[in-house]
């Protein structure tokens, strides 16, 4: 298969996948401590974790955003369809045909689900970052008896192991910055960056940190914020470990 084929292929993947995310990020983005979404505004089950997030049974049909067949009470397909599709096709493009870009499709939905989440209620759901590292080290491991493929599993679990412990004394020593989901996705971040090497564990945890503090600072300047306030990481760091992953894959 060409790279250009692949790419083709891998946005259709991207689209079709993050067109089934709203539903499971309506029902995540419950606020800490309290359980998963169940029931739509309206209180009516919400049944499944894939597909729209709209009710039929609502009244009101035309007002939410889902598609013309109920009211709508989460994000809408489009946009995370465009963007997992958009996330897909940089990967494949970076990749190549080379094996490991399996996983990288493969993980690349659950990271727009957790940013989008995140984003939503400032949580990092465990069902989501706990099997995401557990995933991406199995399957990176099972890549790397693969012929062809340009990383080494013990860098990704080296990795996974330190970018999880260096998130975890940031943890320890503000825990009011630095929230325990955090942690837990460090994990997988780590595996991935790690599968080529540690300068892409280092790129990947900087852009992490530049991309947070840029965020941050740009709320302050707009005066939607202070110093002290806090903002979800999650995103940044999903996103720097996507820029990380990508130059790794490209330079490979």
């Amino acid at each position: 298969m060409s790279t250009g084929l692949l790419v083709a292929v891998a946005a259709l993947w991207g689209a079709a996948t993050g067109a089934l995310l709203p539903r499971a990020a309506y029902r995540f983005s419950a606020p800490s401590g309290e359980p998963w979404r169940a029931a739509c505004p309206g209180g009516h089950a919400v049944r499944g974790w894939l597909g729209p997030a709209s009710c039929r049974d609502c009244e009101d049909p035309g007002h939410g955003h889902g598609h013309g067949h109920g009211h709508g009470h989460g994000p809408r397909a489009t946009p995370l369809a465009v963007a997992t599709a958009a996330v897909c096709a940089a990967l494949a493009a970076a990749t190549g045909t080379r094996p490991e870009i399996g996983v990288w499709l493969l993980l690349a939905p659950v990271g727009v689900l957790l940013t989008v989440v995140d984003f939503r209620v400032r949580r990092l759901p465990d069902p989501l970052t706990l099997p995401f590292a557990a995933a991406a080290l199995a399957l990176l491991g099972l890549t790397a008896l693969v012929p062809e493929h340009a990383g080494e599993w013990t860098t990704s679990l080296l990795g996974s192991l330190a970018l999880g412990g260096g998130y975890l004394v940031l943890f320890l020593i503000n825990p009011a910055g630095m929230g325990f989901g955090d942690v837990k996705l460090a994990l997988g971040a780590g595996a991935v960056l790690g599968w080529y090497g540690w300068p892409t564990v280092l790129l990947g945890t900087f852009a992490g940190f530049l991309l947070g503090a840029l965020y941050g600072a740009a709320l302050v300047l707009a005066r939607r914020a202070d110093r002290k306030t806090a903002i979800p990481f999650g995103p940044f760091l999903i996103t720097g470990a996507l820029l990380g992953l990508l130059a790794g894959a490209y330079t490979a």
